[in-house]
């Protein structure tokens, strides 16, 4: 039972995030999701700096961490899939450290705050696991149609991202290809969640 609720923690990570960030939105009078960045519900001095962590960060690093555990217990015999699964893991301490360290309340300031910046880095560390991830399950033993899926849900996740980076420059529609970047990577979570405790 603790087996398979494990590797459905991919999945749950999935549903609990979109579900997440839209209640917590709906205690930011005007938060919008297609020009703010999902931290921004955490941020210093924002209206849900204290339940967006509570109700996102910290219980997503517990799944995460979860999942990717169950992966390397499932598949200590890949060096490859063991990496994935630590990465995982990674992924998942990378975000409960951008819970715990809060942006700015001005996400676009140019003299960041020391929690600022441990959670800019955190959250480097959550964009490069979860890149790194796919690209090596491209190369493991699961099914064909997985690893194209993999490759093509990386390739997606990089193209919002610098769709992301340009926006960051107008100011407009920055959560809005944030959300398309990050999702693009949890929906490869969620499907290989789906794919492994189905197997």
């Amino acid at each position: 039972m603790f087996e398979s609720i494990a590797l459905l923690s991919g999945f749950i990570s999935l549903v609990w995030i979109t579900i997440g960030v839209i209640v917590a939105a709906k205690f930011y009078p005007n938060y919008c999701h297609y020009n703010q960045f999902c931290s921004e519900l955490g941020a210093t001095g924002s209206p849900t700096e204290k339940l967006s962590p509570l109700i996102n960060n910290y219980p997503l690093s517990a799944l995460f961490c979860l999942f990717g555990w169950s992966i390397t217990q499932q598949f200590d015999d890949s060096m490859l899939l063991s990496i994935v699964g630590w990465l995982i893991i990674i992924h998942g301490v990378g975000t409960w450290m951008a819970g715990f360290s809060p942006m700015d309340r001005d996400p676009y300031t140019k003299s960041p705050s020391i929690h600022c910046q441990i959670h800019s880095w955190a959250g480097f560390i959550m964009l490069i696991s979860l890149l790194i991830a796919p690209l090596l399950v491209a190369f493991s033993q699961l099914p064909f149609e997985f690893r194209v899926f993999s490759i093509a849900s990386a390739i997606l996740a990089v193209y919002f991202l610098v769709k992301m980076v340009k926006a960051v420059k107008q100011q407009r529609n920055v959560g809005l290809y944030q959300r398309l970047s990050y999702w693009a990577k949890l929906v490869w979570l969620a499907g290989l969640s789906l794919l492994l405790w189905s197997a």
